[in-house]
C-alpha cells in the first residue's frame, strides 16, 4: 500500500491546504501518517474555519475533520520521522508555518530526503514553501535553486499585514515567502492571471494557497500513479 507523511503546524496550519489532500489520498487508498514538530497535535488557523472567510460548508467540514481525525490528533514528533518509508511527504500551508514547519530541521530533512530519495515526492503548499528558503541539499546547497517553484506570493501578503510587517493579531511576520525563496535561487512564478497554481519540478510539487489545494492535491495523486 502506498504511504505518505504529513508534516503539519501546531502554530496554526490553514485548514482546506491539509484536509483536501489528506482527504483526496486517503479515498486513493493511501495510508496518512502525521509528524507536528513536538508530536503535539496540530493547531488549527481560526481564519481557515471562519464562515465569514472560506465559507460555512469547507468550515464546518474541515473544522469536523480537525477535531475527529486520530491521525491529526495523534501526530508523530518529526524527529521521529524518516521520509524512506514513504511515498510523498505533504507540508501544508498557513502562517504558522513560518514559525515552527519552515525553521524546523527534521522538516527540513524530511523534504530534503523526500526529493533526493529515488521513489519519494515532496508536495509543499502555500506558506509552507518557505521551507524551501531553508532546506539544503546533500551537498549543502540550497534545494530550491534553479527550481521552478510557486507559493504565496507577496501581492497577497500586502493585503494582510501592515505597514510594520504585522498581521492582524498583531504578530511580525518574520519573512516574506515569496522574497525568501527567490533569495535562495528558487525561480518563481505564482501565475497570479491563473485561477489555481501547481508546478512540478521533478519530485518537488509546490502549490500557490488555498485555492489550489484541490489541484495539487489530484497532481500529487497523478504523480503518485505515473
Amino acid at each position: 500500500m502506498s504511504s505518505a507523511l504529513f508534516v503539519v503546524s501546531e502554530e496554526g496550519y490553514w485548514g482546506e491546504e491539509c484536509i483536501e489532500p489528506l482527504e483526496t489520498l486517503s479515498d486513493a487508498g493511501i495510508e496518512i501518517t502525521v509528524a507536528t514538530p513536538s508530536g503535539g497535535p496540530p493547531e488549527i488557523d481560526e481564519q481557515s474555519i471562519d464562515p465569514d472567510e472560506v465559507g460555512e460548508e469547507t468550515a464546518e467540514h474541515v473544522r469536523e475533520v480537525h477535531e475527529t481525525d486520530d491521525r491529526l490528533n495523534d501526530p508523530i514528533p518529526t524527529a521521529r520521522a524518516d521520509a524512506e518509508p514513504y511515498d510523498a511527504v505533504v507540508f501544508p500551508g498557513g502562517h504558522g508555518t513560518e514559525w515552527d514547519i519552515n525553521q524546523d530541521s527534521d522538516a527540513r530533512r524530511l523534504l530534503r530526503d523526500a526529493v533526493e530519495g529515488e521513489d519519494g515526492k515532496a508536495l509543499v503548499v502555500c506558506h509552507a514553501v518557505g521551507i524551501l528558503a531553508f532546506a539544503r541539499d546533500s551537498h549543502g546547497a540550497f534545494l530550491v535553486n534553479g527550481r521552478d517553484v510557486t507559493g504565496f506570493p507577496n501581492e497577497w501578503e500586502e493585503g494582510i499585514v501592515d505597514e510594520n510587517d504585522c498581521m492582524p493579531n498583531g504578530r511580525k511576520l518574520p519573512y516574506w515567502v515569496e522574497d525568501e525563496v527567490v533569495a535562495a535561487g528558487g525561480n518563481w512564478d505564482a501565475e497570479l492571471d491563473s485561477d489555481t497554481s501547481v508546478t512540478v519540478d521533478g519530485d518537488l510539487l509546490t502549490a500557490r494557497g488555498p485555492g489550489s489545494s484541490a489541484a495539487a492535491a489530484e497532481t500529487l495523486l497523478e504523480e503518485l500513479e505515473s
